[in-house]
This record gives C-alpha cells, sequence and structure tokens, in this order.
C-alpha cells in the first residue's frame, strides 16, 4: 500500500494538442520531482517532441518514461503521421482524430497490466472520457486535467449546463453570464466557442461523454494558482462537487535554460540570436506578439497586424506560424522596413524566454490559457486578440477579473472579422504608453507576477496544493484496499 510519493506511479494521459501537452509535460515533472513514478503515454510523433526534455529529465535521475502507441489514421480516414490536432487541416476533421483516439483504449490497458510498479493513478485530459472506465476497471484514482483556469472552467460549465444560451436569440448581441462572482459580458458566439464543433451527432456525443467522465473523476488538477483566482477556485469546486488542485503555473517549475528555451518544441529561431537582439533594446520597450500554435489567420489580417505594428513604433518580436509564398514575398519587404526595431520569428517561437526577459513590456496574445498564464508570470500586460474555443472567456478574464488587458478592438466582437492596423496600433499603445491607465495595469500585472512566484516556491500554495493532491491519492488508494483487507 502506497504510504509515500515514492510508492505513487503516475499515469498521464496528455491530449495531442501543444497547449494540452505542454502543461502535462511540465506536471509530469512536477510529480517526478515529488519522487513519484511517472509514465506518459502518447504517440510517437508526439513523443518525438518532447523527448529531449523527458531526456534530461531522466538524467537528472527523475522517473518519468514516454510510453508510445500507436494511432490507428488510416482506418478513421487521416493520412498516416498526422498525430496532432495541429496537424489536421480543417476542424471538421477533429471528430476523425477523437474516434482515433477512442481506440486507444485497450492498447492502452495492455500497457497498464504490464506495468510495474503497477499504476496508482491516472491523470488524463479531459478530451479521453474512455479514461474514467479504465480507471474503474483498475481500480485505481483518476485525476481530470482541464485545459483552462477555473474562471473559464466555470463558465463552460455554466454555458454547457445551463439553459443560458437557449435564452439569447442573437449571436453577437451581449449578455451576462450569471452564476459568477464579477459581472462579464459576452456574445453567443463567444460563450460558446466550441459550437461548430458540436453541430455533428458524433461531436455533441462526445462532448456528453466528457462532462460524464469529468463528473466521475476523483478530483481537478488546473494549471492555474490559488491567489489569481481564489472565488472562481471555491466556485468552481462547488459547482463540479469535487476537489480542486492548483499548481501552476507550471511553467515555472522549469529552471534549465533548455527546458525554458525548447518548451513544446524547437524554437524557429536561436535562442541565444534573440536574447541577444532583446540586451539592445530599452526595459520594458518590446512588445511580443504571438497568437498561438493553432493560429491560422488570412493574409490581409497577418498585413494589417504587421502595419499596426510598424504604426505604433514599438519595438517588437512578431512570431508567425505559417504564410503562404505571397505573404513571404510581402515580409520580406516589411522586414527591410522595421529591420532596426522589428524582429520576425517563423515558426515556433521560445516564448517563456521572450516573455521573462526584462527587454520585453507587453504581449499580445490569442488568449489561450498557457499564453495567458505565461503572461501573468512574466508580470506584464497583454494586447488579447483571442482566435476561437474557449479564448473569449479567457479575453474577459484578463480584462474584468485581472484588470491586466486591453482588446485588440471592437471589431473582434465578430468571429473571424479583419482588425485594422489603427485598433492594433491603438492597442499597442495603450499597453506600451504611460497614460494613468496604462501604469496602473503595469504596476498589477507586476504583482500578479509576483504572486506567480510565490505560489510556485516552496511552501507556496500551488506547492502545497501539489502535497495535498499526493496525500488524498495516498488516501484513496488506502479506501480501495481496506474492503478486502476487511474480508481477510
Amino acid at each position: 500500500m502506497a504510504s509515500s510519493p515514492k510508492d505513487l506511479h503516475f499515469v498521464l494521459f496528455p491530449l495531442m494538442q501543444q497547449g494540452h501537452m505542454i502543461p502535462m509535460i511540465d506536471i509530469a515533472r512536477i510529480l517526478a520531482h515529488r519522487h513519484a513514478t511517472v509514465t506518459i503515454i502518447t504517440t510517437p510523433v508526439n513523443a518525438n517532441r518532447f523527448r529531449p526534455a523527458i531526456t534530461r529529465a531522466t538524467k537528472s535521475n527523475l522517473k518519468i518514461q514516454l510510453i508510445e502507441l500507436e494511432l490507428r489514421l488510416a482506418e478513421v480516414g487521416l493520412p498516416e503521421g498526422c498525430e496532432n490536432f495541429d496537424m489536421i487541416p480543417s476542424a471538421d476533421l477533429f471528430v476523425k482524430m477523437y474516434a482515433a483516439m477512442d481506440m486507444l483504449e485497450k492498447p492502452s490497458e495492455n500497457v497498464f497490466r504490464q506495468l510495474t510498479p503497477a499504476p496508482s493513478c491516472i491523470i488524463s485530459d479531459n478530451q479521453f472520457p474512455w479514461t474514467t472506465d479504465l480507471a474503474r476497471r483498475l481500480n485505481i484514482p483518476r485525476l481530470v486535467f482541464h485545459g483552462p483556469g477555473c474562471f473559464t472552467y466555470l463558465c463552460l460549465h455554466i454555458v454547457m449546463n445551463t439553459n443560458v444560451l437557449n435564452e439569447i436569440n442573437s449571436d453577437s448581441g451581449y449578455f451576462v453570464l450569471p452564476g459568477i462572482p464579477d459581472r462579464i459580458e459576452l456574445t453567443k458566439a463567444q460563450a460558446d466557442g466550441w459550437g461548430k464543433l458540436r453541430e455533428t451527432k458524433e461531436m455533441e456525443d462526445f462532448f456528453k461523454r466528457m462532462e460524464v467522465a469529468a463528473d466521475d473523476a476523483n478530483g481537478i488538477v488546473v494549471n492555474s494558482f490559488d491567489e489569481l483566482e481564489p472565488n472562481y477556485v471555491n466556485e468552481l469546486a462547488k459547482a463540479k462537487d469535487k476537489k480542486v488542485w492548483c499548481i501552476g503555473p507550471v511553467s515555472m517549475h522549469n529552471r534549465s535554460f533548455l527546458d525554458v528555451a525548447e518548451r513544446g518544441k524547437k524554437a524557429g529561431i536561436d535562442e541565444g540570436d534573440c536574447l541577444k537582439w532583446l540586451d539592445t533594446k530599452e526595459p520594458r520597450s518590446v512588445i511580443f506578439v504571438c497568437l498561438g500554435s493553432m493560429s491560422s489567420i488570412c493574409r490581409e489580417q497577418i498585413l494589417e497586424l504587421g502595419l499596426g505594428l510598424e504604426l505604433s513604433n514599438t519595438p517588437f518580436i512578431w512570431c508567425i506560424r505559417s504564410t503562404t509564398d505571397e505573404t513571404e514575398r510581402w515580409l520580406l519587404g516589411y522586414g527591410e522596413r522595421v529591420k532596426d526595431r522589428g524582429l520576425i520569428v517563423h515558426g515556433w517561437a521560445p516564448q517563456v524566454l521572450i516573455l521573462s526577459h526584462q527587454a520585453v513590456g507587453g504581449f499580445v496574445t490569442h488568449c489561450g490559457w498557457n499564453s495567458t498564464l505565461e503572461g501573468v508570470t512574466a508580470g506584464i500586460p497583454m494586447v488579447t486578440y483571442p482566435q476561437g474555443a474557449d479564448q473569449f472567456i479567457n479575453e474577459r478574464f484578463i480584462i474584468d477579473v485581472l484588470k491586466t488587458g486591453v482588446s485588440i478592438g471592437s471589431e473582434q466582437d465578430k468571429f473571424g472579422a479583419l482588425v485594422k492596423k489603427e485598433n492594433i496600433k491603438t492597442a499597442v499603445e495603450r499597453v506600451m504608453g504611460d497614460e494613468v491607465d496604462g501604469k496602473v495595469r503595469r504596476e498589477r500585472a507586476r504583482e500578479l507576477g509576483e504572486l506567480a512566484k510565490r505560489a510556485m516556491a516552496e511552501g507556496g500554495s500551488s506547492y502545497l496544493n501539489t502535497t495535498l493532491m499526493i496525500q488524498d491519492i495516498i488516501e484513496e488508494l488506502a479506501k480501495k484496499t481496506k474492503p478486502s483487507q476487511d474480508v481477510l
């Protein structure tokens, strides 16, 4: 029977999507640092993305291993090797990926029954609903990991479990979300960012399975910290009627230069060159622009974004994921014009490394939760530019709850609307300027960054929550073994 962390074996199932995998790998290392054994089950392509980080961890005597399972992609109609959501060309095909993920249940159980020591607990992304059945068959606890923070998770719970959206006639008219401590106004389209995904019966059924599986979990693991959203930690625990452990910001667990620089993927720029460029800039003078691993904005929007940055006359680092040949030609001339104050990164950017540099004073973000939390941790204000899914709700958290952000502009009220260069220029100037509200925003952001560091330090709230979570698993395992002892 487990009596200490070193007796525990956690098995993690990260979703095959960068925004979900990155924090799950950090969670694996946090648990291993507490002397637990950790196994991460994923697929070959995704394992290769994180193998260097896991190799470094094992060389530091952490008990972490990767186990690779094949996705049966051909059977569901996806190309071989298309193992991550960021490799799927259209959201319409996501249903095929979920079908392939469902086929991992039996191979995973076969792995479980051969693992030594025997698994003690599953921590699975909420998008693996079948892991609840696996945990039940193996008679071990299961914790669910949900990508966003407690505020967004609570908002989504209200949206998906009440009739609030059915009472809203217009997709674009604003309404006040009921049942939460702050006044939050959203449009129907913003509140239901996954609405289009649920338009097919297969996806609607999948979302229902996710809800049932989440309700069956022993607890919820959240990449956040108590001091960031104290009201919402408690409200989420009440709404879901289960324990909530905030153990983040998990990105702060990374200590080595390589773990920070290569968090997620190998960067599209030499990290040393990037830091040298930042070293030439004044403190808090640079704005960093990155719209996430799943972002695919159109050519017209790329041009408007670039021109808005140019008009702002603010030094910037701009991360661009993928472009057409035509856009690349435009970027060549653009890059020449802004070369003295603009650095363009093609592909993956070492985001945490950039945000933590003293020259960076603002962040234009798509409001994915990892990026939101990394901006908070860096102690810098944000320009919010949500694209879909839960990002519009995260935007409201940044602006209305934390009060550390500025919206890119009112045109973002409509999904897919083109944001003009004038809006971008104004938003950047508001975040980076010296007006009174800008100073207040920056000071608030700085304070939250300090609170984040304290939360992850030994004795901080997230450190203690990790301890309590581990202890709870030990107690749950004791309960599960007690009946057999009574029979004896």
